[in-house]
């Protein structure tokens, strides 16, 4: 019984952690395909230099979590990705925090892609 209560948090973690910052929209990778010519985006891979180098889309700028994120333009919508979706969430809640607006979420990040 405690195994399966410790489970749950577990996974209730993952969900929490998961969850889009508020106003913050999320598309999965098919959606990414269409937009990826979108000239008034600005994408963002918040993963390692390491992970980019080894696979990357060529649209997206390279700026990994915890880098100064208020040097991205403000006048762009920002499509942010990474290997799962769970550090471009927690990118997405400090650019809104900064005050962008249109932030997008990729669900699945590059294992989706």
């Amino acid at each position: 019984m405690e195994t399966l209560i410790i489970i749950a948090i577990v996974v209730a973690f993952f969900v929490w952690r998961m969850k889009p910052a508020k106003g913050t929209k999320a598309i999965s990778t098919s959606e990414l395909k269409t937009i990826l010519n979108d000239k008034d985006k600005y994408f963002l891979d918040v993963r390692t230099p390491a992970e980019f180098k080894g696979r990357n889309i060529k649209q997206f700028k390279n700026m990994p979590l915890g880098s100064d994120f208020s040097k991205v333009p403000k006048d762009k919508e920002i499509v942010v990705i990474c290997q799962s979706g769970i550090r471009s969430s927690q990118a997405c809640k400090q650019l809104k925090k900064l005050g962008y607006e249109k932030v997008t979420n990729v669900r699945g990040g590059m294992s989706a892609f």
